[in-house]
């Protein structure tokens, strides 16, 4: 169990004891962090890069860190605009390529034992894949981790109705996608 970000807080303040404090916070949020980062880019190698990049950011900017924002809202903030950074940089590398990023990335998903679940959850995951990127990581956010629409608010800076209708047009897309795929 790890001590409440609190305390976590004040260990940040003692000089001797910050990077202990920054190792505690790495413990307690990398896995949901690696996992929000990994719906939105799918490949291992890739969200693995972005959570490390992720943790640097957030160890550089430590200084200013003032506590407004809970560390769970402040890492999310940083993996999100890396994982919207990452994928506006692959799209802009597949600009003159015959592809485009939603096949790659749906191609992964056929090639990684990750997703070698039943069919459905491949369409599932396939199917996100088509949504725009900020709308696929409001799906993600509140489908997969059931974050509440205040919490997201935070995270993305976005009025909570926003949020609201993004996912509203999101699962509407789904079920468009999946429902004309098993006919």
């Amino acid at each position: 169990m790890y001590p409440d970000d609190k305390l976590i807080l004040e260990m940040l303040q003692n000089p001797r004891k910050r990077e202990e404090a920054f190792s505690l916070l790495v413990k307690k949020y990398q896995q949901r962090l690696y996992w929000h980062l990994r719906k939105m880019v799918v490949v291992h190698e890739d969200a693995d890069d972005l959570l490390q990049n992720t943790f640097i950011k957030a160890w550089n900017s430590l200084p200013n860190f003032r506590g407004e924002a809970s560390f769970f809202t402040w890492f999310y903030r940083i993996a999100t605009n890396e994982a919207l950074s990452h994928l506006n940089k692959k799209k802009a590398e597949l600009i003159n390529s015959f592809e485009d990023l939603e096949s790659v990335m749906t191609q992964k998903v056929n090639n990684d034992p990750l997703f070698a679940g039943n069919e459905i959850q491949k369409r599932l995951q396939k199917s996100i894949l088509t949504l725009p990127d900020k709308q696929r990581l409001v799906f993600n956010m509140k489908y997969f981790d059931n974050m509440k629409y205040e919490e997201m608010s935070k995270i993305l800076n976005t009025s909570v109705g926003a949020l609201k209708a993004s996912y509203f047009h999101a699962v509407r897309k789904i079920e468009t996608i999946i429902n004309n795929e098993l006919f």
